[in-house]
């Protein structure tokens, strides 16, 4: 078969493009220091931008403003979205009202995590989902016999998150008025440019915070709003790299990186139904089918989950991410996740998923076998370690309704 040129420089334009730019990237460049990007969802995103400490401790102690243009967004809409969504997820979506965000997570056929994620009801017959990966296909697939339209929006949406304790106070300086009404998990829309920004509370820190989403064409104008407002709050922009110490603060889990999810495991025994990652407590039998119900409750009943993750406190300071987990210091039991050393908890923390029965009737005399590199030599260290309840952190000002101001 003949192909001309230009055919197959188009066949072939997605090897040669740049990650993309979110619509607040010229703001982000301008501020950063670091020059330390990564690819999120094939857009260019900050590791970092200009100290990665003092990054996080903007988050605790002032205002941080992160970038979640890229999360992936979809939007659900129509006379069966309601059913439609209760179908999808492990949570009754009935008991979502109009202006609340639910956090929740989905499966497939047999039980097994595809994603978790937040679904936001804008309406009676308006959903967004927020979500780590992409699933555009499986969702309509899904959507077969419903009076249904789902379409993803990423590209269409632009998005910050806003944390910390003086979040609120940039926002009522912002002059979005009745912001202060908002409670954990609500949702409203303020005027803003001749259109609208829809704000949530709701956010990947566990501190005081709130997610804001505009037509991407506003964003800029949004984010100018928010630095000349927050100017006498400590606004500051961060990066992933302080979004995550915090995200392990609130005992928060990610995709593919504290679970492998059903599409992306390669080998049977890495996938995780809810209850092994923690997530047990969305699952509402009470509510009808939803994708993976029979396999869950089975699962259940028979007593054959073969994981659970939980919550370690350390001994000493090193970060043991990634680190072996042992009982008694000789069996295997399971492997660290995510770990770091709490600047507010001034505790050494992780995330574990362990290998059932440990974490569940073998909780003592657990070890981590963690590598610190000293003078261009990896030393072994053996670390004592004990099951904690997550989350690590419990700060009042995440639920104070109306925030305390500044």
């Amino acid at each position: 078969m003949h192909v001309n040129a230009s055919a197959r420089k188009q066949s072939q334009s997605h090897i040669n493009q740049l990650r993309r730019e979110t619509p607040f990237h010229p703001r982000l460049t301008a501020l950063s220091q670091q020059n330390d990007w990564y690819s999120w969802a094939g857009y260019k995103a900050p590791h970092s931008l200009w100290d990665e400490e003092l990054e996080y401790f903007a988050i605790r102690s002032q205002a941080a403003v992160f970038d979640i243009s890229p999360m992936t967004k979809y939007r659900i809409t129509g006379p069966d979205a309601e059913p439609y969504c209760n179908r999808l997820t492990l949570r009754n979506v009935a008991k979502l009202r109009r202006g609340r965000v639910q956090y929740t997570a989905w499966c497939d056929e047999q039980g097994h995590v595809l994603d978790d994620g937040t679904l936001f009801r804008l309406s009676a017959e308006d959903f967004r989902l927020c979500c780590q990966e992409r699933h555009l296909p499986w969702l309509l697939d899904s959507a077969i016999g419903f009076g249904v339209s789902v379409r993803e929006e990423a590209d269409e949406i632009a998005g910050l998150a806003l944390q910390g304790p003086t979040s609120y106070s940039v926002l009522k300086a912002a002059g979005f008025d009745g912001v202060e009404r908002l409670k954990p998990f609500d949702l409203a829309e303020f005027p803003h440019e001749g259109a609208t920004v829809t704000i949530s509370r709701t956010g990947f820190t566990g501190d005081l915070g709130y997610e804001l989403f505009v037509a991407k064409d506003a964003g800029l104008a949004l984010w100018d709003r928010l630095f000349e407002a927050g100017n006498l709050f400590g606004i500051r922009a961060i990066g992933y790299t302080a979004l995550n110490r915090a995200r392990i603060e609130a005992g928060f889990i990610v995709a593919n990186a504290d679970f492998v999810t059903a599409e992306h495991a390669i080998r049977a025994d890495r996938v995780r139904m809810p209850e092994e990652i923690g997530l047990g407590w969305m699952v509402d039998p009470d509510k009808g089918h939803f994708n993976g119900r029979r396999a869950i409750l089975k699962a259940r009943e028979m007593g054959n989950l073969r994981h659970v993750l939980v919550g370690l406190e350390i001994e000493g300071n090193v970060p043991a991410e990634h680190a072996i987990v042992y009982h008694r210091g000789k069996r295997e039991a399971g492997l660290v996740t995510a770990g770091i050393w709490s600047p507010v908890t001034k505790r050494n923390i992780a995330i574990a998923s362990l290998k059932r029965p440990y974490g569940v009737t073998i909780t003592d005399d657990l070890w981590v076998e963690i590598y610190a590199m000293r003078e261009l030599q990896y030393v072994k260290l053996m670390k004592r370690a004990k099951i904690v309840e997550r989350p690590f952190i419990s700060l009042e000002r995440r639920t104070a309704t109306p925030p305390g101001a500044f």
